[in-house]
């Protein structure tokens, strides 16, 4: 079960998605891959941590220290990033933009631990992309009226010249897949290098490393997280038509 999950495990080091083992459902063969074992690890870290929180948070003291000083600190800095982008929308959506957040910072680091992040698998971020896109329209018809969302699809020209309408619509639609694949490439390329890493110079690759990972999976996860969240908060706020 060890190949393919591990990148650091010496002469398993593999960068590849594998079938772990296989069960039938309904007669048909469905594989438990080296992601499902990952994503499972990672909702395992965040369950964790998140009945540690709410129990620090029923015995918080006036002034806070220790872990329930932690907890408070990630819920007023992702409150603060939703806040600052989405105004008075951000009410609306802290939960699921603090959720997002979290899940893909964890699962971008997950390589700290020697684990392949899930977010390297596309069937993981795509429907990240697909769920964003979701929320981008459903609020958009929320919020505006059709003739207003006619308007914007013809848009530069007017709305009875409906010539821009094909590559507007095609625009919409590359909103997902370009979301899950930044997002997916990146990591993917970062799982890549720290594979051939190890792989290719083996028993020279000690301690230093870790410099690589700090970049890779630390910074380079940090980063594309944000970007995620950021975009996906500022393609809800255009939907709803409200600076």
């Amino acid at each position: 079960m060890g190949y393919g999950i591990l990148l650091s495990a010496d002469s398993e080091v593999d960068f590849m998605i594998h079938g772990v083992f296989q069960y039938n459902f309904f007669g048909h063969p469905v594989w438990i891959t080296t992601t499902h074992i990952c994503l499972l690890i990672v909702m395992l870290v965040l369950i964790g941590f998140s009945v540690a929180a709410g129990r620090a948070m029923k015995k918080k003291a006036e002034v806070p220290s220790g872990f329930q000083n932690v907890a408070e600190l990630v819920v007023e800095k992702l409150d603060g990033m939703v806040r600052g982008t989405m105004g008075k929308n951000a009410t609306k959506f802290l939960n699921y933009i603090g959720t997002v957040f979290i899940f893909i910072l964890i699962s971008n680091i997950s390589g700290l631990l020697g684990l392949r992040p899930p977010t390297a698998d596309y069937g993981v971020t795509l429907p990240l992309g697909i769920l964003t896109f979701i929320l981008i329209h459903y609020n958009q018809f929320k919020y505006q009226k059709p003739k207003d969302i006619w308007k914007d699809m013809c848009s530069p020209l007017p709305p009875w010249l409906p010539i821009w309408f094909p590559i507007n619509l095609i625009s919409e639609i590359a909103v997902p897949i370009s979301l899950s694949l930044r997002l997916f490439a990146n990591i993917l390329s970062g799982t890549v290098m720290m594979a051939l890493v190890y792989g290719l110079l083996n028993m020279f690759a000690v301690i230093w490393p870790a410099a690589l990972h700090v970049y890779f999976d630390l910074f380079s996860g940090a980063i594309q997280t944000y970007v995620f969240c950021m975009l996906t908060m500022t393609y809800i706020s255009n939907a709803i038509g409200e600076d």
